[in-house]
């Protein structure tokens, strides 16, 4: 049956439909068995040219070079094209297995047939495909091992040794040389598939521990614009009763100033909830402008100073030349002042704003001098939220993160070896053409 013929055409079409879906780890599995080979052909080649003379075993030597010249010159090629390629499929895997059983099962042809111990060489490649491979894959490698397998029992080109006891002694030998071979490279493919498998495994257990974050942060969402829609009639009704009280003259100066406080942080209750409620319609947050980040930094410590009018802090600019841009991202300034609220709450001292910036990040410091932070925070900031405490709901840090991660950056929460707490959000620097 010739290669081109109407059943070997049927073989490749089935294959390949089992094995045609794209998978970037076929790429890489596919680069380091092409390295393999390297090595295999190496010892083939040595082993050809050395034995002869060294056990006095009568090997062809001429078609089994010739064997090992072609199966190198094909690898040259596939390398080649490896090198270029981004991905790879299944059937490129498997057909490369199928060289690899065909490169051996000529070898063994040529010396001894069934009766070479490397006949079991066609084992690996079946362990091969068994772990990186689909099914009917691994079926047809299974199904082609054991029909070269077959063949070699009754085509083959027998060894002429004339003196039996040392067939025997050599055949044993050889047994525990492929034994061996056999067992590292089995050994050696599984514990590297076993330590990709745990690897992803690690990988879909955090991205399941994100989804569920993602999900809670997202009613909290819902459950936050509601809320801003529902607090819009009673903090109108406040702002018109202050309103009127500021209007009274029987009123003294200390309750003047008192009142004149009430409202602004009325007003800036309401500029809350309008924002929310804004953020909850339908701006988008991919429509971000694009702001200095020192300008952008001020105006929010400004706004949060407001807020907190009793709490101190000041910006320090940790790096030289032009001013990175930075996303004027809601999500990025809840982060920020949920931040500098837990430092507030930490202590009375003024608060430090360390703004740093490299050639491809930015980093945004905020330290306080208080007791630290305890070491449950530091063991689980932002993966689950903390129990409500007399300052806050417990929620703050976790969607601190959540907001920080969305947007490609990492918070960070130390304890300095001088005391206090500090806590770093690093963001990636903008490219220069979404810069103004």
């Amino acid at each position: 049956m010739h290669a081109g013929g109407p059943a070997s055409r049927i073989i490749r079409a089935m294959i390949s439909a089992a094995c045609s879906i794209e998978d970037s780890d076929h790429l890489a599995n596919l680069r380091r068995l092409v390295a393999g080979r390297w090595v295999v052909l190496a010892l083939l080649a040595l082993a050809v040219m050395i034995a002869p003379a060294t056990f006095d075993i009568p090997l062809p030597q001429a078609p089994l070079l010739a064997v090992v010249a072609v199966a190198g010159l094909i690898n040259s090629v596939i390398q080649w094209r490896v090198l270029k390629s981004t991905t790879a499929t299944p059937w490129e895997l498997f057909s490369q297995l199928l060289i690899d059983m065909a490169v051996l099962g000529a070898v063994v042809f040529f010396s001894g047939g069934a009766t070479n111990p490397l006949v079991s060489l066609l084992l690996p490649p079946v362990a091969i495909a068994a772990l990186t491979l689909p099914t009917r894959c691994v079926a047809a490698i299974t199904a082609l091992a054991i029909g070269a397998y077959t063949l070699l029992l009754f085509f083959y080109i027998p060894l002429p040794i004339a003196d039996a006891s040392r067939a025997t002694r050599l055949h044993l030998g050889g047994m525990w040389l492929v034994f061996a071979l056999s067992s590292l490279l089995i050994a050696g493919f599984a514990v590297h598939m076993t330590r990709l498998i745990r690897q992803r495994d690690a990988e879909l257990a955090a991205a399941r521990e994100q989804a569920l974050r993602d999900e809670r942060i997202m009613a909290m969402g819902t459950l936050a614009a509601g809320a801003a829609h529902e607090l819009g009639t009673p903090l109108a009704t406040m702002a018109l009763l202050a309103g009127e009280l500021a209007n009274d003259s029987d009123l003294g100066e200390s309750a003047r100033e008192d009142i004149a406080l009430l409202r602004q942080q009325i007003s800036v209750c309401k500029g809350i909830i309008t924002g929310l409620s804004r953020r909850a319609g339908a701006e988008r947050l991919d429509n971000t402008e694009q702001l200095a980040a020192d300008r952008w930094l001020e105006s929010l410590r400004q706004h949060w100073h407001a807020i907190r009018p009793q709490a101190g802090s000041r910006l320090i600019l940790g790096s030289d030349g032009d001013v990175p841009m930075l996303p004027a991202d809601p999500r990025l300034e809840q982060a920020l002042l949920n931040l500098l609220n837990n430092a507030a709450n930490a202590t009375a001292a003024p608060i430090e704003i360390r703004l740093a910036w490299s050639s491809d990040s930015l980093c945004i410091d905020i330290r306080d001098h208080g007791p630290g932070f305890p070491a449950a925070v530091l063991a689980r900031a932002g993966l689950a939220s903390f129990p409500a405490h007399a300052r806050g709901s417990g929620v703050g840090l976790m969607l601190t993160r959540s907001a920080i991660e969305q947007l490609g950056g990492r918070l960070t929460l130390i304890n300095p070896e001088d005391g206090g707490a500090l806590a770093r959000i690093e963001l990636p620097r903008l490219p220069a053409a979404l810069t103004p």
